[in-house]
């Protein structure tokens, strides 16, 4: 016997935009407490980066397995680039873990954090991101979301972030997908899919029976194609629901 709700399509845009905001809003903190961090007078340092420390912490949890603080370029008085990510532990009940990046360009392990969109999108923009799925090969080699917000102190100043993994987050919103009793799919802004009810849309696969990009560009009004398909922004987020009509 099936005993999941029927649901409509505006149900699950309600619900998964409810998720995401959920998301932005463990990153509040952390943002006010960089944002201020950086107002001080002897804030711009990379040593003093660790007074946003218990909001980092306190931001994981539920979904959220990484979180932190990537300064933008010269943003800090002692060094080009800042960085304070902290991951939770792979073994339930252990801390928290910090991570650590060359932060020296001279460097062969040199990452320049600069050219990703979780970064550059934020910077140009003004406003927040969602990034993925890609693999996250630099900590887990997971299919992973990438939640930003960007920073601000005098102009841009860097973001605040969250991780997010793909399959937990999966986990959350299948039942949901299942329950229209039809082939739906959760959809980034490039039209890749994020999670599917089907099999033939896999995670990171390309949708090319409607062009989503150009659909997001035109405002991301709900809307019908020809084919039986149907797109429907999820809240304020660049994520979008395709059903099968």
């Amino acid at each position: 016997m099936n005993d999941t709700p029927t649901l409509t399509g505006d149900e699950v845009v309600a619900q998964v935009s409810a998720l995401v905001e959920e998301i932005f809003e463990r990153l509040k903190p952390v943002l006010a407490a960089a944002e201020s961090l950086l107002a001080e007078p002897d804030g711009s340092t990379s040593a003093a980066l660790h007074r946003i420390r218990p909001q980092v912490i306190e931001a994981l949890g539920g979904l959220v397995i990484g979180a932190g603080f990537v300064s933008a370029p010269h943003v800090l008085s002692d060094q080009e680039f800042g960085f304070e990510w902290w991951t939770s532990a792979a073994e339930e009940g252990e801390p928290p873990e910090q991570l650590f990046i060359s932060l020296d360009p001279d460097s062969e392990n040199f990452l320049d954090y600069t050219r990703q969109s979780w970064f550059t999108v934020p910077r140009d923009s003004g406003r927040r991101h969602i990034n993925g799925p890609y693999v996250d090969y630099l900590c887990t080699d997971e299919y992973t979301l990438t939640f930003t917000l960007p920073v601000e102190r005098e102009g841009f100043a860097g973001v605040v972030g969250a991780d997010v993994y793909v399959r937990e987050f999966e986990r959350t919103v299948r039942r949901r997908l299942r329950s229209l009793g039809r082939e739906a799919a959760l959809l980034n802004a490039q039209g890749r899919v994020i999670v599917s009810n089907s099999v033939r849309q896999a995670t990171g696969s390309l949708v090319r029976a409607v062009d989503v990009p150009a659909w997001w560009a035109s405002g991301a009004e709900p809307y019908t194609t020809d084919g039986g398909l149907t797109l429907r922004r999820c809240g304020d987020s660049p994520i979008a629901l395709l059903v099968t009509t």
